[in-house]
């Protein structure tokens, strides 16, 4: 009898349609990779190509021509480029909510989503990071910006927002990056499983780096897992915040306000959730994941959209009134120019996109219909760019004084650049989907198994046929070469319990391989806990002490500037820098431990050479003795995994 998964449960409801087994949630997600391609994926990548085209066009008319071919001028030294590095950074922030945050809190319904959401992220910020880049005038010097020992004995300037920019978006990718790859790794060692064809499977096999699903890589594998969203999860705050700094510390009306920090990483969930939602309602339909991106989904992000929109508008509010209760003069004028000035337009446009249609989400109706959730999430993304052209442009456009007012008007390079990297942005999404799993295969099969254990049903896979018993294991020619028994189970649970009896039995020299991660089973077969949390820790004081002895050395004694009488040990301008390498040596200590840990990467294992055993990156569970156990003998040994009732004992060649 298989388990109802439509019936609500304690802890993930309807989170995935009924009917579905371990075997069929792997095929259908490897399907979309390994199967034929679709002409809807074909119409989009080439209209994603299209518009990369114009971006490449665009980036070589600027390289030999200059910036001067943008709108940018005095005082408007800031447009486009800006704007959209600000917005396509806003729109990065969701793939971490989704995968950190919404980890750490133990919300199950991040799990269809989460993959997609992490890829989204890092697609994101590489079309954010081509725009400071390109304003420099001189992009091929960009690295002027890293410190590094060069021939000038030339330093950053550590208290330059531009700089804080640098580390943050590159700490942040670089975190994303790693999230996202030791997500990947199970599930690409069940592409390398299930890929036909020799070329991709040697190619998911070298990407999986030997993963083999055994309980001790399972463990440190999930608190690696664990870390890195405990120390993504800072960096959404801490991203965002840093490129509102850029503002808030200039002295300009309407820049210079502490609002700014949690105005823009609402105004950033906000624009990502859009997107994510912007992106899926279509391919949930073009790949029909309905099964898999349930209506509970949508309505979980239409209700997050509408949560964070509201923080939005309360930000607008708090921005007027700051303005109009501050008596400046200054700021009385800015109030007024932005509604009603020669931007007016954009302002009232971006309060109908960010503050009205939103509203729509509050009715079940709305979120319960793809098709306008997906309006509504166009129209938001619309609104935040907005948004970040009224905050820069208006407030370039008239600052102090009447003297330096001018006008700004984007020119079709701008609007070139901008249509490009959206291109890119596609492009890379459809290249993604037709190469990667969009959706967590792992996750997906332990949601599964939750479901079934909290509704207290019966396993769907108990059902399936079991292989006989293979018999007694006759070494040929008395050679005598082994590297172990191996018992095949169909159910996560069973395994546990057989573990526990063989390790009762007096066997040691246990291991388990599952297609998920089972908590219980490092308990049965007697693990101990990982201690990867000390490397983790120890590594980020190491990078945060690393990352301020550098200002340090750079700003007091190797190259003292003094800048407005601050003082040259500037700790405040400092601890943005500190906090972003902190974070970026326990993520690498996260990884790299548990890699390392766990021997990877190790392209060949002896129980690679078990029959049946690429099942185990699938639909099936295995408990493997090995003969260096003190307790291992032929015979008894195979008698007592008869004894244990599997679907079958294979003999495990070295």
């Amino acid at each position: 009898m298989k388990a109802d998964l439509h019936k609500p449960t304690s802890h993930t409801g309807y989170l995935i349609g009924p009917g579905h087994s371990f075997g069929s949630i792997t095929e259908a997600i490897t399907g979309i990779v390994l199967g034929r391609t679709r002409r809807a994926w074909w119409v989009g990548a080439a209209i994603g190509f299209g518009l990369l085209m114009l971006l490449l066009y665009s980036v070589a008319i600027l390289f030999v021509k200059g910036t001067g071919i943008w709108g940018i001028n005095i005082p408007v030294g800031w447009g486009f480029a800006i704007v959209n590095l600000v917005w396509w950074i806003g729109i990065g922030h969701a793939g971490t909510l989704i995968s950190a945050i919404l980890l750490l809190f133990r919300q199950e319904w991040r799990t269809s989503i989460n993959r997609f959401a992490e890829a989204m992220t890092l697609f994101a910020v590489a079309c954010a990071s081509l725009f400071p880049i390109l304003h420099l005038g001189r992009p091929w010097l960009a690295y002027w910006l890293f410190p590094y020992p060069n021939t000038f004995g030339l330093w950053p300037q550590f208290r330059s927002p531009l700089v804080w920019d640098a580390f943050a978006i590159g700490s942040y990718a670089t975190v994303s990056l790693l999230f996202w790859f030791v997500g990947l790794i199970p599930d690409l060692a069940a592409m390398r499983d299930r890929a036909g064809n020799r070329l991709l499977r040697f190619v998911y096999g070298v990407l999986a780096l030997g993963w083999r699903g055994a309980a001790d890589h399972w463990q440190r594998y999930d608190t690696a897992y664990l870390l890195l969203a405990a120390l993504a999860t800072p960096l959404v705050v801490s991203v965002h915040s840093v490129v509102s700094m850029d503002f808030a510390v200039g002295v300009l009306p309407g820049w210079h306000s502490t609002v700014f920090p949690p105005y823009f990483v609402a105004g950033a969930i906000f624009s990502g959730f859009a997107m994510v939602v912007t992106l899926l309602v279509p391919l949930r339909k073009i790949y029909h994941l309905e099964d898999f991106i349930t209506q509970r989904h949508l309505d979980n992000m239409a209700k997050v959209m509408l949560a964070t929109g509201l923080f939005v508008a309360y930000g607008y509010v708090t921005e007027a009134f700051t303005a109009w209760y501050s008596g400046n003069p200054a700021e009385h004028f800015w109030l007024f120019n932005r509604s009603f000035g020669p931007f007016a337009w954009a302002f009232w446009a971006l309060m109908l996109c960010n503050i009205l249609v939103p509203q729509a989400l509050w009715s079940a109706r709305v979120r319960a219909s793809p098709a306008l959730l997906f309006v509504v999430a166009i129209v938001v993304n619309i609104g935040m760019w907005l948004e970040r052209f009224v905050i820069i442009v208006g407030s370039l456009q008239r600052d102090f004084l009447p003297s330096s007012w001018g006008s700004y008007a984007p020119t079709g390079w701008d609007w070139g650049l901008f249509v490009g990297t959206i291109g890119l942005f596609v492009t890379l999404i459809f290249l993604f989907v037709r190469v990667l799993p969009m959706i967590s295969i792992f996750e997906m099969r332990h949601l599964l198994a939750e479901t079934e254990k909290d509704g207290d049903a019966t396993s769907t896979h108990a059902t399936e046929t079991p292989s006989a018993i293979a018999a007694p294991f006759q070494p040929e020619g008395g050679s005598g070469a082994l590297y172990g028994l191996m018992a095949e189970f169909v159910d996560g649970e069973e395994l546990v319990a057989q573990a526990q009896q063989a390790r009762a039995a007096g066997y040691r020299k246990l291991a388990a391989y599952s297609p998920f991660p089972i908590a219980e089973l490092p308990a049965a077969l007697g693990l101990r806990s990982s201690r990867l949390p000390w490397l983790v820790l120890l590594s980020g004081i190491a990078g945060g002490v690393a990352g301020f002895g550098m200002q340090y050395y750079a700003s007091v004694i190797s190259y003292p500037l003094n800048i407005g009488g601050r003082p040259l040990n500037s700790w405040p301008a400092f601890i943005i820098v500190t906090f972003e390498l902190t974070i970026l040596a326990a993520a690498g200590a996260a990884v790299l431990g548990m890699l390392l840990r766990n021997g990877l990467p190790q392209p060949y294992h002896a129980v690679f050479n078990a029959p049946g055993f690429e099942r185990a990156s699938q639909d099936r569970f295995f408990l493997c003795v090995e003969a260096t156990d003190p307790a291992f003998d032929r015979d008894k040994t195979h008698a007592f995994l008869e004894s244990l009732h599997p679907a079958r004992i294979v003999p495990v060649e070295p």
